[in-house]
C-alpha cells in the first residue's frame, strides 16, 4: 500500500495535467513578466493538502476554489487554518472572480506579495477577492 504523502503527489502531478482553464489563465500570468523574480510552484502538496499555487520563498499560497466545493467553506476554512499555522499567508479567489476580474485578481497578488493591504476581503473566509 502506497504512503499517503505518495498518494498525495501523485495526485499533485495529476492535477497539474488537469488544471481547469481559470487555474491555467492565472498560471500564464504567474509565470509572467508581472510577477518576474517571484518563483510560483503549481498544485504543491503542504502537509495534507495541495496547494493550487504556491511562492514558497514569499510564504504565499494562491487558491483557486471552482464551483465542486463552493459550498464546502469547513473545508476551506480547515486547509486555510492549517497552511497559516506553517506560516503561509492565504489569498483565495473563486472562479467567478478571475473570470469576471482577472485584474483586480492579479493586482490583488501583487498586493499580497508586496505586504500590502489586499482590496477586498474574501467572502470565502481567507484573503483576496
Amino acid at each position: 500500500m502506497p504512503k499517503t504523502d505518495d498518494v498525495l503527489l501523485q495526485r499533485a502531478r495529476q492535477m497539474r495535467t488537469q488544471q481547469t482553464p481559470i487555474e491555467q489563465k492565472i498560471w500564464l500570468y504567474l509565470r509572467g513578466k508581472r510577477f518576474a523574480g517571484v518563483k510560483f510552484s503549481r498544485q504543491v502538496v503542504i502537509g495534507p493538502y495541495i496547494a493550487d499555487f504556491v511562492a514558497r520563498s514569499q510564504k504565499l499560497v494562491i487558491e483557486v476554489d471552482g464551483d465542486s466545493h463552493a459550498t464546502d467553506t469547513r473545508r476551506d476554512e480547515k486547509r486555510t487554518a492549517f497552511l497559516q499555522a506553517q506560516g503561509y499567508r492565504v489569498v483565495r479567489f473563486d472562479n467567478r472572480a478571475v473570470g469576471k476580474n482577472l485584474a483586480g485578481v492579479l493586482q490583488a497578488i501583487a498586493e499580497a506579495l508586496d505586504g500590502q493591504p489586499l482590496s477586498q476581503p474574501s467572502p470565502r473566509g481567507g484573503e483576496g477577492f
